[in-house]
């Protein structure tokens, strides 16, 4: 594919050819992506978009890959890192309000800490997401409590060239927003409050002790399913009797039903298949048919 060798030609170690994809999930299972390109500023952005364009290829932000399954195989896609330039965190004080840049490639628990260490409160919640901020934007990510609806005033986006837009034309709503394919998060401002920093630690601490007491450790891509209208996913899970439900390399986690865990060397597809056994075994018990909060490449979204 010339427009692919173009690409790299220019990107030159920007750019990397069958790059190993699924390793960079936390699944760390799955296939390749045809280019991965890694960019550290704006102008990276407008130099190699219109390259990127020219390949007609579907082009997929990478953050953590915290919330990604990437099935077996090469995939045709461009895959995007934002890195650099945009790992900025800063604030500035308004009053009582305290207004916080936090650049796409932000990993959410780092700005959680260093807001509340700077004694800037309403973004504690977020230490327990363990993705970026450009992902968190595009998804909606959230938690205890509260989510990035609740937070972000604009967003910062690509799209030909830098614009800024409001977050009232996001369509923030549960795990979900209105970016369209394409749109590039490069970074968001943040409406906090001033706090006191002994009270955001103490809640950072309690957040961390009740992940690790109810959340499984190892390779998963956080809660697998979004919760239904009035219940939980796990719970309905779990009442389908498929804690512990395993296929292949991959099984239901018996601490909370709503992850899944793969193992060392296991494959992407175990975890695509269990994913789809729960969904018919919760279906078939409850009525309720599942749908997933990972994000599926290769696969059919469930």
């Amino acid at each position: 594919m010339r427009s692919v060798d173009a690409l790299v030609a220019r990107a030159g170690p920007r750019a990397r050819e069958h790059a190993p994809l699924g390793a960079m999930t936390t699944y760390r299972v799955g296939g390749l992506a045809r280019v991965l390109v890694t960019v550290s500023s704006a102008s990276d952005l407008e130099e190699l978009s219109p390259l990127i364009e020219a390949t007609h290829l579907p082009l997929v932000v990478i953050g953590n890959g915290s919330n990604l399954l990437v099935a077996e195989g090469e995939h045709s896609i461009v895959a995007l890192r934002l890195v650099g330039d945009f790992s900025e965190l800063r604030w500035w004080n308004d009053g009582d309000a305290v207004h916080a840049l936090v650049g796409a490639g932000v990993d959410l628990p780092v700005a959680a800490r260093r807001l509340a260490h700077a004694g800037i409160s309403g973004f504690e919640w977020a230490v327990g997401v363990p993705g970026t901020l450009g992902g968190a934007v595009a998804m909606n990510a959230g938690g205890h409590g509260s989510d990035m609806a609740a937070c972000v005033s604009t967003v910062t986006l690509w799209r030909g060239g830098l614009v800024e837009v409001d977050a009232m034309a996001l369509g923030f709503a549960y795990r979900t927003s209105a970016l369209a394919p394409g749109d590039v998060v490069t970074a968001a401002t943040l409406r906090l409050a001033v706090g006191d920093p002994v009270e955001s630690d103490a809640t950072i601490r309690a957040i961390v002790r009740w992940r690790r007491a109810n959340q499984p450790g190892g390779a998963n891509g956080g809660s697998v399913f979004r919760n239904p209208d009035g219940d939980a996913a796990g719970r309905l899970i779990e009442a389908a009797g498929c804690k512990g439900l395993r296929v292949g390399s991959a099984m239901v986690s018996e601490k909370h039903a709503n992850f899944i865990l793969v193992d060392a060397g296991g494959r992407a597809r175990d975890v695509y298949d269990v994913m789809t056994a729960v969904v018919s075994r919760v279906r078939e018990s409850t009525g309720v048919t599942l749908v997933a909060e990972n994000r599926l490449l290769g696969f059919e979204e469930r």
